[in-house]
């Protein structure tokens, strides 16, 4: 019997489809082997700062969504019924309080953030335990969170054949920050409903100038660059050598220095991605998304074109390299990126 309207993403190495289903989303899982090094990780951080004696083990300590933590956690914390609070009374809540401790302690290692959190929100607490228990809690969920982004960003980046690395430079003399970052947003905006551009891309400063920057990776089709590109060289200061830039006439008259390197291999769109995803981490910046960036494609998937069933509850099937195209009856091809430009995409 054939799967109608599955979805496919490529995890980099083979198809995987999601076969349609009517039925409420499950509980979204990484795998045991990543729940288990998460456990295991926080609990040694936690043995290490609390008292010994205290048990360490979160196993049965329920990982809620975020909506789930901050209601529950507003409950617990609010007033009784009946009694008002004036927007001055309003205290904050043990959840909106650890996201403050946790953006002020990013860049720290994980040994010391925790301990520091811990340590502001015991008094909020009965005891050390509960305190001990509720961060647990709380960076378990962060860590989920983080996996299931990531995982977001990649099957972008492997469904979606990105070919350029793109670097904007914010130029005094021409703009101020606020208009470079209005301008340059409407300006690939424009790109992308034209042009059919796709970017992600995130803001981020120079380490020592702070001066602000726009790096993204690019699917630019051919022919679709205005201006001309030239190529320049330069002494990089942050290097101690020379460099080699590739610059475009039109994003230097609008905008100043920028830079545009073509992908030569799968190997530098990955590398690109994670110099994005390290950066992130690091400084707590999002990534920025054009519209129509999707994470999979929807197409029938034939009995004989698979190999077997993987994932959780065998809920998902792994394709052959050569797998057909089917959209609502119709035959499309083999899975390739002209045929996949063909099918309806999905995003969730």
């Amino acid at each position: 019997m054939p799967y109608p309207k599955a979805k496919v993403y490529f995890d980099g190495s083979h198809y995987i489809a999601i076969p349609h289903t009517t039925r409420p989303k499950a509980v979204k899982s990484f795998g045991e082997e990543d729940q288990r090094a998460m456990d295991e990780n926080l609990r040694k951080i936690a043995s290490e700062i609390m008292d010994k004696s205290v048990s360490s083990d979160i196993g049965d300590t329920p990982c809620p969504t975020e909506e789930d933590a901050a209601r529950d956690e507003d409950e617990k914390t609010g007033k009784q019924t009946g009694q008002e609070d004036t927007q001055e009374e309003k205290q904050e809540s043990k959840t909106e309080m650890f996201e403050r401790l946790y953006e002020a302690t990013r860049g720290e290692k994980t040994r010391n953030r925790f301990r520091a959190i811990l340590k502001e929100m015991t008094p909020m607490f009965e005891d050390k335990e509960k305190a001990k228990e509720f961060v647990q809690m709380n960076f378990r969920r962060k860590a989920r969170n983080r996996i299931a982004r990531n995982i977001r960003l990649f099957r972008k980046v492997n469904l979606n054949g990105f070919n350029w690395f793109v670097t904007f430079t914010y130029d005094d003399k021409m703009h101020t920050e606020q208009s470079f970052r209005k301008k340059l947003t409407n300006t690939l905006s424009h790109l992308c409903s034209r042009k059919e551009w796709r970017y992600i891309g995130i803001w981020e400063r120079s380490p020592e100038k702070k001066r602000l920057h726009f790096h993204g990776i690019f699917v630019i089709p051919d022919g679709t660059i205005p201006g001309e590109m030239s190529e320049k060289k330069s002494y990089s200061i942050t290097d101690r050598k020379m460099q080699t830039t590739h610059e475009n006439s039109y994003f230097r008259k609008h905008f100043g220095l920028n830079d545009f390197k073509a992908f030569g291999q799968k190997d530098g769109v990955y590398d690109a991605v994670k110099y994005l995803v390290k950066y992130i981490e690091k400084t707590g910046e999002k990534l920025v998304y054009s519209r129509g960036l999707p994470q999979y494609f929807v197409s029938d998937i034939m009995d004989e074109d698979v190999l077997c069933f993987i994932g959780d509850d065998d809920g998902k099937l792994l394709l052959a390299d050569d797998f057909g195209c089917w959209d609502e009856g119709c035959y499309m091809g083999k899975v390739s990126p002209e045929t996949i430009k063909l099918m309806p995409k999905a995003n969730n």
